[in-house]
């Protein structure tokens, strides 16, 4: 198979081209026969999830230009969704070559005569304010861009190209971080999130495709996308997690871990989704110090957690969870505790807000 490349900064555009020659038939048929599971797990997912999103409504679908987000966008060009709103979020990240991504996104949206919308952020200067990562300040920025979006043109759903293999990576990532269960089942088929005063839904219809099924796609169909070369660099730890931790696991055990990972990872996830199901709503402003301390301690933990998630607290973990709950504590000497970005949580007259 042959590919075209087009060199601009630390990015490639690249064209995918099946083979021509007679010879290479017989290497085509494996990825024939991946491209036809592809499809089949996507019309799975079309006819039990997608009935929910009808293709004549109007939704965001988030695209990087690469050969993900791209990929789900031919997908659900293909299928009739010729009503989606492309959002971009230039990061500022990498120079001229964030910048070629934009105009790549652009070009895209009008190839599909699609509704483009761009943003720019500087990321690094976001994080180094708020004394957060810069992976953390990026997608804030970007969901803060959705949300907006989803307001302003009243669509409060978007597509994102997450697949089987970033589930894998999310789990173990925040396996290795001490996630609880909801951090283990943080990659959903859809949920739900609440930024600001915005309730946006997320749908992944490649949450059951794996990254060689979208090559061999991309293949097929000659899909033109953009290559960013910081995918490569092992200091990110997700891309170590990648290209050398979960290898080396597979080597060490001598098998396919991926598929039990991703198997417990939607398990995990299933049954977040029913615990929080059970959970009170946590819109309010405040948290009632007794209906807390009434419930079992892990339920105490959920509700707080949601709670401080409905507040618009970033990054909530294990030990901002705790400090929280210690406000609680019949015994607690203290009635204040430090939240991110200059924040407080305070207990008064039997009630803990956000200040």
């Amino acid at each position: 198979m042959g590919a075209n490349s087009e060199i601009d900064g630390s990015h490639t555009l690249i064209e995918m081209t099946p083979g021509q020659l007679p010879e290479q038939r017989l290497t085509f048929l494996p990825v024939v026969a991946s491209l036809m599971l592809m499809r089949r797990r996507c019309i799975q997912f079309e006819s039990d999830r997608l009935r929910k999103f009808p293709p004549h409504c109007r939704y965001l679908i988030g695209v990087s230009g690469g050969r993900d987000s791209v990929s789900l966008l031919h997908w659900l060009i293909s299928l009739g969704y010729n009503n989606l709103i492309v959002c971009h979020l230039n990061h500022q990240l990498r120079g001229r070559a964030s910048g070629a991504d934009a105009r790549f996104v652009e070009k895209l949206a009008a190839k599909f005569q699609t509704d483009f919308e761009p943003a720019v952020a500087n990321v690094r200067a976001l994080a180094k304010k708020q004394k957060m990562s810069i992976e953390t300040a990026a997608r804030g920025a970007r969901y803060s861009l959705f949300a907006n979006l989803a307001k302003r043109h009243r669509c409060h759903t978007i597509f994102s190209a997450h697949h089987a293999d970033d589930l894998v990576e999310t789990f173990l990532l925040n396996l290795f971080r001490g996630a609880g269960g909801t951090g283990l089942a943080a990659m959903r088929e859809i949920s739900t999130w609440r930024i600001k005063d915005v309730e946006l839904t997320i749908v992944r219809p490649f949450l059951h495709v794996w990254r060689k099924e979208i090559d061999d796609y991309v293949r097929d169909h000659r899909i033109k996308f953009r290559e960013d070369a910081t995918n490569k660099n092992i200091n990110l730890l997700r891309n170590r997690f990648r290209h050398r931790i979960i290898p080396y696991l597979e080597k060490t055990l001598g098998r396919n871990i991926r598929q039990n990972i991703w198997r417990t990872a939607m398990i995990a996830a299933e049954e977040e989704k029913w615990i929080e199901s059970e959970l009170s709503d946590s819109t309010d402003a405040d948290l009632f110090v007794a209906k807390v301390r009434a419930l079992p301690i892990a339920l105490q933990r959920r509700t707080i957690m949601k709670w401080l998630r409905a507040q618009n607290i970033s990054d909530v973990g294990f030990d901002m969870i705790e400090s929280v709950r210690s406000l609680a504590d019949r015994d607690a000497r203290i009635a204040k505790v430090n939240l991110p970005q200059d924040r407080h949580a305070r207990r008064r007259a039997g009630k803990i807000f956000v200040e």
